[in-house]
């Protein structure tokens, strides 16, 4: 019996049907010996492989791939920084030592981008610079600017200026706004110098308050740039700045300039205010700032407030970076703009 059921196994292999299973589905001839030489019958291997095993549809086999060729890796893109990005909740808040690196890091580079910053109104002595800095409040340095040669043409010195006719000084600084305000403020700090520091501009800050319209801002600018005294001089640009930058979240001038401080050595600070004034005019606006042409863009956490499209930032830049001229009249030998026009040939 097994010896018919061995050589009915080797006629079914000899036969045509038999060498199509072997060659179309080696698997099921596989499954059939081992059925087989369980059962100890060849016509019982037979059956249970036609009922039980059954060659896949041709549908269900593994497809073979047409070419063994590896598809070309795409293009890495760096994703641009989405505009008024929040940081995440989860990111960890900056250290005070790490902010303080990065304050003086941001220092370093706008030193290196306005090497030529300085004061923006045009003056000649102490007296004109205190004088131009009041009237600076509420208008631009360059409307000033434009207005100081006939006012100083007129009124040279503060004993001068103290005995001026009010309604004549009005109207030569007309343009500055607040005219009338302004000019009881001149003709009250040209009297108080008069009278009680010889006609001349002290030189520090606790005399310098005691003046009518003189405040620690203005005090500062004197200090910083007639007499050489380090200040932090805190005017709108500046307190944006610094508070967009995460170096104080002050609203007060005053404790302001005491965080700013706290962060600068002393021999900074005079510079550093020019140098965040100018970014702060000519990039980093109110408004509109041109966050896609600032070069500080790494370091400021507030990336993205403004305009980070970098052809349309540039287009935003204003005074010499925008090409433009800029505020003084007579600025600077190293100032890489033109001068401004004077009044009336804007």
């Amino acid at each position: 019996m097994g010896e018919q059921a061995a050589s009915g196994a080797k006629n079914a292999t000899k036969s045509p049907a038999g060498r199509m299973k072997r060659v179309g589905t080696a698997e099921p001839v596989r499954t059939a010996k081992r059925v087989g030489s369980k059962s100890g019958t060849g016509s019982a291997t037979g059956r249970e492989l036609e009922s039980e095993v059954k060659p896949k549809p041709e549908s269900e086999s593994k497809a073979t791939p047409k070419s063994k060729s590896t598809p070309k890796s795409k293009p890495k893109v760096t994703p641009k920084p989405k505009p008024n990005a929040k940081p995440k909740p989860n990111a960890k808040p900056e250290s005070h030592l790490a902010m303080v690196r990065r304050a003086r890091r941001i220092n370093r580079e706008l030193a290196e981008l306005y090497p030529y910053a300085h004061p923006e109104l045009d003056f000649r002595n102490a007296f004109e610079l205190l004088v131009a800095t009041v009237l600076s409040a509420q208008t631009t340095d360059l409307r000033v600017n434009q207005t100081t040669p006939a006012l100083f043409a007129a009124y040279p010195t503060p004993e001068d200026m103290a005995a001026a006719v009010p309604e004549e000084m009005e109207e030569i600084i007309r343009p500055t706004g607040f005219f009338r305000a302004k000019t009881k403020s001149l003709m009250g700090l040209s009297t108080a110098l008069r009278d009680n520091f010889d006609g001349e501009v002290p030189g520090r800050l606790e005399d310098l308050v005691t003046l009518p319209g003189v405040g620690r801002k203005t005090a500062n600018v004197v200090l910083g740039n007639a007499f050489g005294v380090p200040g932090i001089t805190v005017d709108t640009h500046f307190g944006r700045l610094v508070r967009r930058w995460k170096w104080t979240d002050q609203e007060d001038p005053v404790k302001v300039e005491a965080d700013v401080a706290a962060i600068f050595p002393k021999s900074e600070w005079t510079m550093l205010s020019h140098r965040v004034v100018f970014h702060g005019r000519r990039i980093c606006h109110a408004r509109k700032p041109a966050c896609g042409a600032c070069p500080i863009a790494p370091l400021c956490p507030s990336y993205g407030e403004g305009e980070t499209d970098p052809e349309k930032a540039r287009k935003l830049l204003k005074y010499e970076m925008g090409g433009r001229p800029g505020q003084r009249l007579s600025p600077p030998p190293d100032y890489p703009g033109a001068p401004a026009p004077a009044l009336g040939a804007e």
